[in-house]
């Protein structure tokens, strides 16, 4: 029969499982393109059905050949929902009807395949997973390899691919205990603490040539201990989390249906296709933030004397040298870089993932829109625990880039240390006293270096609010998210640009933290009042 220029095969309706309706559609070539002589081109291949099923116009994931190889093997593998979407458009001949009733037979017999499986674990035999009249197995330069040596080989061809910086990151954020990567930063900062208690620069102070004392110790720079000890462990406690829930339970719910492999193949392919991202952030961050910014802003003013730099714990050695020599400090700095560019290019991995996360949702969403309700209601719920992970990480970034911002502004200011120049901005706005003291100009790379890090936290919060949208019944949390995350980086451009812009900071930062336990800013008091319904 012919429908649309296609060979159309009508749905059968005999109880056939998924393998053998597959086996039968394939062989009869159904819904391959009739030739020019009005006769069939012949039975499907897997590289012709992969290339025919990637072509569909709606479908913006496509397939793997691997996957269509599994679908002409005798194995136990099925197909997933969105899968058969894209084969019934081909067996229905791009026809709706049709298309709709070859969906319906696709489920069904995947269904009598699960039910077969199932069966066949019982009983302990496989013989209900037998197709007959299967084609014979796979030659090779006249060698017979059997079907299930073939997937073996997918296996083992999939370990031979060598190195990957992509799955290498993601790996150091999916497996093994959760603890380990957050643990191993802190240690990291700990270690440069005690560092810094040996060689002397934990707390050190000098006089500024207008008198100004400053405190510049290692310990006193919260861009190296509070960030590294915790605003960094835990933005990597919440990515592994949310990396965690989407890979092993969201996704595999959404997409899979019992068919984890093909889950983790799918999310596999979409982590490598960042690959080329994740080496133009590693480059950046290991050449430029690490050694370049160290050689310039570290080892030269060191070498030389003096530069136009702020004199902080790095530099101590160049107005006093009888606290640290020039060698010693420049091991501790190329140590301490070394360990902040490592540790920020796994930040942006991170954040890199989190937009992994976002985008196969989207996709996934976009490519079943023909699902009953109930499931587009557990991808709201899946899209709105998503967008709470992200805000989390997003307050944390921001934090991040304020406490980079904050120590920057302060070794440029009159303040003698850190907390006494922020409680006299936020005095000085509350009781109207105007002693701001005088201010030197320096060079402030790490104002550049912060600002990158805000705009690209912010970016990924502002896509996955695009992207997922979340329904209507979830657009105010969103709301009060996006309003916290942009109170947080206002406050965050406005540091040190008005007298008082402490107290902004700090209304910014108390809602962030807030926002940590509760980022519906909300939900609390909604579950409680619900509870206590309930019991009424």
């Amino acid at each position: 029969m012919e429908k649309n220029g296609k060979i159309f095969v009508a749905p059968p309706k005999d109880g056939s499982d998924f393998k053998e309706l597959f086996k039968q559609l394939a062989a009869a070539g159904a819904g391959r393109p009739l030739g020019r002589d009005g006769f069939p081109q012949g039975p499907w291949t897997p590289e012709l059905l992969a290339e025919a099923i990637s072509q569909i116009d709606s479908n913006r994931i496509g397939v793997d050949l691997r996957t269509v190889q599994l679908w002409f093997q005798e194995n136990e593998k099925g197909i997933s929902p969105s899968n058969i979407r894209w084969l019934a458009r081909i067996f229905g001949c791009d026809d709706p009807e049709a298309t709709s009733e070859w969906q319906m037979e696709l489920s069904a017999a995947q269904s009598r395949l699960t039910a077969k499986r199932r069966d066949s674990k019982k009983t302990g035999s496989n013989t209900g997973l037998r197709v007959p009249d299967m084609p014979p197995p796979v030659t090779t330069d006249d060698q017979t390899q059997p079907a299930s040596d073939l997937a073996q080989g997918i296996d083992a061809a999939r370990q031979r691919q060598g190195f990957s910086l992509a799955r290498g990151s993601e790996a150091l954020f999916s497996h093994g205990s959760p603890l380990n990567l957050p643990a191993s930063i802190f240690a990291g900062a700990s270690a440069l603490g005690f560092l810094s208690y040996i060689v002397g620069i934990h707390s050190a102070t000098y006089s500024r040539a207008d008198g100004v004392v400053k405190q510049v110790g290692f310990l006193w720079a919260p861009n190296w201990t509070f960030l590294f000890m915790v605003l960094l462990p835990l933005f990597f406690a919440f990515v592994i989390e949310l990396l965690v829930f989407w890979k092993h339970d969201a996704r595999f719910g959404l997409v899979a249906q019992g068919d984890r492999s093909e889950s983790d193949d799918a999310w596999t392919r979409n982590v490598q296709a960042y690959s080329y991202t994740y080496w133009a952030v590693f480059l950046i961050c290991v050449l430029f933030a690490g050694l370049f910014q160290w050689i310039g802003v570290c080892v030269i003013p060191l070498i030389n004397g003096g530069g136009n730099y702020a004199v902080d714990w790095g530099k101590l050695a160049i107005v006093h040298p009888e606290v640290i020599s020039v060698p010693m400090t420049i091991v501790f700095t190329g140590l301490a870089y070394l360990y902040m560019c490592l540790c920020f290019f796994l930040f942006f991995a991170g954040l890199i993932l989190l937009h992994t996360i976002v985008h196969d949702l989207w996709r996934i969403e976009e490519a079943s829109t023909m699902r009953p309700v109930e499931r587009r209601r557990q991808g709201g719920e899946i899209g709105l625990r998503v967008m709470r992970g992200i805000f989390r990480c997003t307050v944390l970034g921001v934090l991040v880039a304020i406490s980079m911002k904050v120590q920057s502004s302060y070794l440029s200011s009159s303040g003698g240390d850190i907390v006494t120049w922020i409680a006299r901005d936020m005095s000085s706005a509350l009781y109207e006293r105007h002693d701001r003291g005088n201010s030197f100009s320096y060079r402030m790379p790490t104002h550049y270096s912060s600002l990158l890090v805000a705009i690209s936290t912010c970016i990924v919060f502002l896509y996955g609010s695009i992207r997922l949208g979340v329904g209507k019944r979830f657009r105010v949390p969103l709301w009060r998210m996006s309003a916290v995350v942009g109170l947080l980086f206002a406050s965050y451009l406005l540091i040190d640009a008005f007298e008082g812009f402490s107290i902004l900071l700090g209304v910014g930062v108390l809602l962030a933290t807030y926002g940590l336990f509760d980022p519906e800013f909300g939900r609390w008091r909604a579950s409680e009042l619900g509870s206590n319904q309930s019991v009424s």
